[in-house]
């Protein structure tokens, strides 16, 4: 048996711990999400109006989604030096804030604030971006699982802080404004170190194929005691006892995962020797040197030369006849038969950066089906109050939490399924988010339709929906464009998500309804054959609270350009699938028998 220390060291670097750790980190990372329950404190305790809170909502929006900066330290720092830079920007950001709502430091004008509130909430880029890059690395072959789960605990951190502060029972509402300052903070500096890539390519073992599901049976065990305890908390006045007592247990079904990393370092067989996993096929040392400037060059005979039937071909047999056809070539042109040129840059499944990335056209069709899927469904998100309420619903907070847990379980879904699609029938991934498309599109229809019922399909649809995509895009994004530069890659296709929203549901679905509540208004005023004096009074008073729509029309023709929209999203997710079937087939089929 090994020594204490050798099992320690195994632990420290073993791929499972990093990945559980990038989970925790995920799990307090979704701070954006609190900003429904922070806004109210903030509004009291300044006197803002409904305006200014909206334009702390927009800054809070864009540094949750603005991680340029992020992905980018995040190639040149080690992991945990962007990690504690995300942690300053957390803690300096909403600290000064709780300081000014609780008097401790003088009031700053609104656009000071959200500064305060974007550099905040930016923080969290860092916490993202770090354990995706670290994980997809450390997993390179099972980044549809890793990607989707991940991307799961970001999006349900808003319902375990907000248990953690239930927990806390205390009378002072901007205390949890404090919680996220301080609460990820801390958690972020206790994983720092271990949240990092430790060749995990090379620690593939027969045991992972029941380790992820282990993982995705927590999941749903998770999902399915929130759920539960949320409602129980909405429904039921609960006794402090009873919430303390669902906190522990929620602590310890977060804690469960870390059995897998005890169990692989700890075990009597761990010293057995793994299987190295393959990562994308790469010409050998010894073919480059032969090669030398042949690698350097492509010949503009060459797509012209190759057989049809090469692309579909094994990959190291592709490798061996592109070679022999590229020796020829080199021959013929010193021979001065053909013309040389230089290369142009990466092909698909290859290192991109991400000025080369953004003159491909698979990169912007990939941005503009998520802008088109995921935008339609932040649009929901953002209005599903108003929506409820809109069609008579008094409990509208049940479809916020309700969509909150299919979001969830989209991101981890979506994950499985795609990996499904690649890893057993080497087809695109993208064709996952296609399909998810579809459903958002049919969910956008029954919200559209507004019979009995459908909110509650139209939730589950959009949620799962819109999750699926973050689970799907960015794995399918470090697949055709690399692992290399996968932080700056992934924050610039997270750009598409606020911008979609700003469209969508600042310009369009805004729009509609408060010009269908403006209707319904002065219909009911001319019902009423009021007098000129009560008119102008009700005018006055409609100036000052907004006005409000009731009825199915209020959101039938936004959804029904949602749903449009989302078709086209479906088109477009085709295109990238025909597209690049062959680098999916290069890069997973192989692995078919």
């Amino acid at each position: 048996m090994a020594k204490p220390q050798g099992r320690l060291g195994s632990l420290l670097n073993n791929r499972w711990l990093v990945f559980v750790a990038g989970m925790w980190v995920q799990a307090v990372a979704g701070i954006g999400y609190l900003f429904g329950s922070l806004s109210p404190v903030i509004k009291s305790s300044l006197g803002y109006n409904q305006r200014q809170i909206a334009s702390l909502g927009v800054a809070k929006d864009l540094g949750d989604s603005i991680g340029f900066l992020a992905g980018t330290l995040c190639e040149i720092l080690p992991l945990w030096a962007a990690l504690f830079i995300g942690v300053l920007q957390n803690f300096f950001g909403y600290g000064w804030v709780w300081l000014i709502v609780t008097g401790r430091a003088p009031r700053l004008p609104l656009w000071a604030m959200c500064i305060l509130i974007f550099v905040g909430t930016n923080g969290e880029t860092y916490f993202n971006t770090a354990a995706l890059v670290s994980c997809v690395q450390n997993f390179p072959r099972s980044r549809g699982p890793i990607v989707g789960i991940l991307k799961g605990f970001a999006g349900l951190s808003g319902a375990i802080l907000t248990q953690i502060f239930a927990m806390m029972h205390t009378p002072d509402h901007a205390a949890l404004i404090f919680m996220v300052a301080v609460g990820p903070s801390m958690v972020v500096i206790s994983l720092a170190f271990i949240v990092r890539p430790v060749g995990g390519h090379r620690q593939v073992r027969p045991s992972d194929q029941s380790s992820f599901m282990f993982i995705y049976i927590v999941c749903l065990i998770l999902a399915a005691y929130l759920m539960g305890v949320m409602l129980l908390e909405d429904l039921l006045d609960l006794n402090h006892i009873v919430i303390v007592l669902f906190t522990v247990v929620l602590m310890l079904l977060l804690l469960v995962p870390i059995a897998i990393p005890l169990l692989l370092a700890f075990r009597v067989d761990a010293a057995a020797s793994p299987v190295q996993e393959l990562l994308l096929p790469e010409p050998s040392k010894e073919e480059t040197s032969k090669s030398g400037q042949q690698n350097e060059v492509v010949f503009s005979e060459l797509e012209d030369e190759k057989p049809k039937d090469v692309d579909l071909l094994p990959a190291l047999e592709r490798q061996k006849r592109i070679a022999r056809l590229q020796a020829k070539l080199f021959q013929a042109a010193a021979d001065g038969a053909v013309r040389v040129k230089k290369r142009r840059g990466p092909h698909r499944g290859e290192d991109f950066t991400l000025m080369q990335a953004l003159i491909k056209a698979d990169f912007w069709l990939m941005f503009f089906s998520l802008l088109l899927g995921s935008g339609s469904g932040l649009t929901v998100i953002d209005n599903l109050g108003q929506m409820s309420e809109s069609l008579g619903y008094d409990e509208t907070h049940i479809f916020v939490s309700m969509i909150s847990i299919w979001n969830f379980l989209g991101r981890v879904g979506g994950g499985y399924v795609s990996e499904i699609i690649v890893r057993d029938y080497a087809y695109p991934r993208p064709v996952a988010m296609a399909f998810s498309q579809v459903a958002m599109a049919i969910g956008h229809l029954f919200f559209a339709m507004a019979w009995p019922g459908t909110m509650y399909i139209g939730t589950l649809l959009i949620g799962l929906g819109y999750g699926a995509h973050w689970a799907i895009v960015p794995a399918a994004a470090s697949e055709l464009f690399g692992l290399k530069n996968f932080g700056a890659l992934y924050n610039f296709l997270t750009v598409a998500n606020p911008a979609g929203s700003l469209i969508f549901s600042g310009l369009v679905a805004s729009g509609i309804y408060d010009y269908e509540a403006e209707k319904q208004a002065h219909q009911h005023q001319s019902s009423e054959g009021l007098q000129l004096g009560k008119l102008l009074q009700l005018t006055a008073l409609n100036a000052e609270e907004p006005l409000k729509c009731k009825g199915a029309i209020c959101f039938f023709f936004s959804s029904l350009i949602m749903s449009g929209l989302c078709v086209i999203a479906v088109i477009l997710s085709m295109i990238i699938v025909y597209r690049t079937r062959i680098v999916y087939l290069n890069l997973y089929g192989r692995n078919r028998t």
